[in-house]
């Protein structure tokens, strides 16, 4: 994903002169050719991320179009109090893009995980929350977010991340649900990196006859209103996927859409990271399998809430 956005930035830089990178001291390399063309407007900002966030709101206030971009939690948790009263009170165009989210840097134990961020940001008013699927929903989301008004930030993995799409997504808007794949019985509503799992679960799921959709939900905030309604209306069970803690990501959003809308939930399964730290050691697969992330593990899950339906 991070190649993609370093491949996309560089063709952005040279489309529109407002925009500039703001680095954490991370991925000099990766932007070699970006600061080839654009070097002055190209800012290593050290490890200061809350100076790095207080810079982009001015040079987004003086008309400029920053992105700002570091690990997740060192651009989000490390300086929340910048992006609540820098950014986003007043309302200011800045991007801020993460890498390495939910369970990428699973290496790197907790200091580098990121399972809480789409909580945080998504309680900020005025924030745009993407999250995409895979490094094609990467150049659009990043695409989306330059034309966007408003505070946004961009959730991604890592690298190597399998690609789901084949080409740059149609269609592709802030806040409207993007199907991948096509179902009847179960609807997997997937957002970030968990999008490659989702597949692979869906297609378990239909081998054993239950005929799955699977669904990016890339923009965890604001919702999809019109296809919630669409999907609890339509599918007998319907998930969601994330790589995120259960509690305030995107199955949060939606049970509480449900409650605003008063919108009768039929079966809905919220499946994400646990309450708790992981401190296991291992690399992103095995923490998935150690956290039931997997889409064998999700497979199974539906399943097992499909029985309890089927024989209460």
């Amino acid at each position: 994903m991070r190649n993609a956005f370093a491949d996309e930035l560089t063709k952005l830089g040279g489309e529109d002169p407002r925009v500039v990178m703001l680095s954490g001291d991370i991925g000099n390399r990766l932007f070699d050719k970006f600061k080839a063309a654009n070097g002055d407007r190209f800012f290593n900002c050290g490890v200061a991320e809350q100076n790095m966030m207080g810079v982009a709101a001015g040079l987004a206030m003086s008309g400029m179009r920053p992105i700002a971009y570091t690990i997740t939690p060192f651009v989000t948790t490390r300086c929340l109090e910048q992006i609540r009263t820098d950014v986003c009170y007043h309302d200011v165009p800045v991007i801020i893009v993460s890498v390495g989210a939910g369970l990428a840097y699973a290496g790197l134990g907790p200091s580098h995980h990121a399972c809480e961020d789409i909580a945080f940001l998504r309680t900020l008013p005025g924030m745009t929350v993407i999250c995409p699927g895979d490094a094609w929903e990467v150049r659009a989301a990043l695409r989306a977010a330059l034309a966007h008004d408003g505070p946004c930030y961009i959730r991604m993995g890592k690298k190597g991340e399998p690609t789901v799409h084949s080409d740059v997504p149609t269609g592709f808007e802030i806040g409207k649900a993007l199907p991948v794949r096509d179902g009847s019985e179960v609807c997997l509503l997937s957002t970030g990196n968990m999008l490659p799992e989702a597949m692979d679960a869906a297609e378990r799921l239909t081998a054993a006859g239950r005929s799955t959709a699977v669904v990016s939900f890339h923009t965890v905030k604001p919702l999809d209103d019109a296809y919630l309604k669409k999907a609890f209306a339509g599918f007998d069970l319907v998930a969601t996927l994330e790589e995120h803690s259960v509690i305030g990501g995107l199955g949060s959003a939606v049970a509480e859409w449900l409650i605003d809308t008063e919108t009768a939930p039929g079966r809905f399964l919220r499946i994400g990271t646990p309450d708790r730290f992981y401190k296991q050691a291992g690399e992103q697969e095995y923490a998935r399998d150690q956290l039931g992330l997997t889409g064998v593990q999700i497979a199974q899950r539906v399943q097992d809430k499909l029985a309890r339906r089927d024989h209460p």
